[in-house]
This record gives C-alpha cells, structure tokens and sequence, in this order.
C-alpha cells in the first residue's frame, strides 16, 4: 500500500480562473519549503469561466493536483463533500481558491493537529479586508453560532481549517452546512476544536460569490444543524415527546371540562355546555396537534431508517 500523503488540500472553486496557477504555485513552494508530501484537490463547482482548462494545464507542471469538475453549480458544501472523500492525505486542510487565504499557515495548523492533539483547527481572520457590511453581520453571526453550539470559535465560516483525516470521513456536510462542520464534528465526538489567527488577504482578483442572502441562510442552516445534531437520528424524541406532551395536555383540559360541567349539574350549581366554552376547544385542538406530531415523528424514524444516501451530485470529469 501507498505511503499516505501528508496533507490534502481540497479548494472549492467556482469562476477562480485567474487565481488558481499563483495559489497552486503558493501551495507548491511552502509544502517542498517544509518537507511535506501533498495532494490539491480541486473541485469545480460548475464554473462557467476557464476554470477548467486552467486546472487541466496546471496538471502538467504539477503533478499533485487533482480534481472533480461538477456538471452544474451545487455549491460549498457539496465540493467539499467530495473533496472530503477523495482526501488521502493525513491532515486535511481547506481554503478558498480566491487567494484571501494564506497557504503560509499551514506547516503551524498541521502541527497543532499531530502535535497538539486538536481534531480540528479553524481559521480565525482576526484583521480582515472586507467591506464593513459583511464584517458586522459576520460578528453577529459568529456570536449566535457560539452561543447555540458552545464551540467558542470567532470565526465559524473561515474557509482556512485543518482536519485530522478521520473526522472528514466522519462528518456529513450537505445543503449548505459548510459553515458548521465544527458543529458537526462536535456531534461526531471531536471535541478537541482549536484555533489559530491567520492572515487574511484582500480579494485580488474578480468579486465575492456571495451576497447578504447568505446571512439569511446562515441562521436557517443554524437551526436545522442544531436540531439535526440532536434530533437527525431519533426524530420521535422531539416530535413525539412534544406531541405526548400536548396529548396529555388537551386531553387532561378536556376531562377536567367535561368534570367541572357534571359536578356543577349534580350540585344544582350554575353550568355551561361543554361546546360552549372556548376552553375545549383549544384543548381539542391540542389533542389534535398532539396526535400529528406524534405521527410525524413515527414516520420521521421510518423515512429515516429507510431514506437513501442524499449526497449525489452529477461529477461529469475528474483530473486523477
């Protein structure tokens, strides 16, 4: 068997076609300047540029890159999934293919994984050259993440990590989760999160991908990783302990109505109908809710236990 790699590279990219031959370049020299056995693994996320026949002719002067062309544009998270599964290397790392991130910090974040014992290191871009419209929801952001996961980290959406290989195997990262893999690796059991302030460039070459429209999304992927770390496997703990919770509830209400009527006609005590009062009504509607909820999470662990791999993306090249 092939001596493993010591470190993989896997850079998501889409419409990077002006700065993929100075980053590869950049990778080059700072893995040969430290001894280091490397592998590049691009994944083009559908670009419409000359991405593609870039990567094809870096090939040629650089035989440790590889990479996986997508048919269409699926985004982050689904790049760095495959990029994830073609890593061979014994310490992965990730960076984005816009030269923000520096490829100088990676000889001291694989030390703080083999030497240190971390799992994972982010990145955390402590000075950074974007605009201020992206800095102070950024802020916020971060400040929500920490407090939902615990995971006290400034900076969950760096694209600069360093993964020991087997968490990479571990993790599932999918929809747009990409911004939570140390959330997902926490819930894996890799608690050993570090981190380490690295250099952060400004935008050399084309414009951002991403808008604000990503913030609104953030939020959204930080309630369902939250819920799905908890709940993905045994959907019935939620769905069914709070559907039970309501059942009992509407139906604890509904007999204490209907009580309450009978004791006040047997005492001769003044009384309303029981479809009279509001009450049993809302305590119906519990009973209802309660009933649905349960049933949801009943059919959540049948689709779950049954539900194929969802991660299937359409790869229509790869360069080995």
């Amino acid at each position: 068997m092939a001596e493993r790699l010591d470190i993989s590279i896997v850079v998501p990219l889409y419409n990077e076609a002006e700065s993929l031959s100075e980053l590869v370049a950049w990778i080059d020299r700072v893995a040969h300047d430290n001894a280091l056995s490397y592998e590049i693994i691009m994944v083009d996320d559908g670009s419409s540029d000359d991405s593609w026949s870039v990567i094809e002719s870096l090939k040629a002067d650089y035989p440790a890159v590889r990479a996986i062309g997508f048919a269409r544009n699926y985004g982050k998270s689904a790049a760095l999934y495959v990029g994830f599964e073609a890593a061979e290397g014994e310490v992965v790392f990730t960076m984005d293919a816009d030269l923000q991130d520096s490829p100088d910090e990676i000889p001291a974040m694989r030390r703080m994984i083999l030497d240190e014992g971390y799992d994972l290191v982010s990145g955390w871009k402590k000075k950074r050259y974007d605009p201020i419209g992206k800095r102070w929801p950024s802020k916020f952001f971060n400040f929500t993440a920490r407090l939902v996961s615990g995971i006290r980290l400034h900076d969950f959406n760096c694209g600069l990590k360093a993964y020991r290989r087997r968490v990479v195997k571990a993790v599932e990262v999918y929809g747009e989760m990409h911004r939570y893999i140390p959330i997902l690796a926490k819930h894996a059991g890799f608690r050993r999160i570090g981190e380490k302030v690295v250099e952060h460039h400004e935008r050399k070459y084309g414009r951002s991908k991403f808008g604000m429209e990503r913030m609104i999304k953030g939020y959204l992927d930080l309630i369902t990783v939250s819920f799905m770390s908890r709940f993905g496997r045994s959907p019935m703990y939620f769905f069914g302990g709070l559907g039970t919770l309501m059942f009992l509830l509407g139906g604890g209400t509904t007999i204490w109505v209907i009580a309450e009527k009978i004791y006040s006609q047997s005492h001769g005590l003044p009384w309303r109908g029981v479809t009279e009062q509001p009450l049993f009504y809302l305590a119906m509607l519990a009973v209802v809710l309660g009933v649905q909820l349960f049933l949801a999470g009943f059919l959540g662990e049948l689709i779950n236990r049954r539900s194929p791999d969802r991660n299937r993306y359409m790869i229509s090249r790869r360069i080995e």
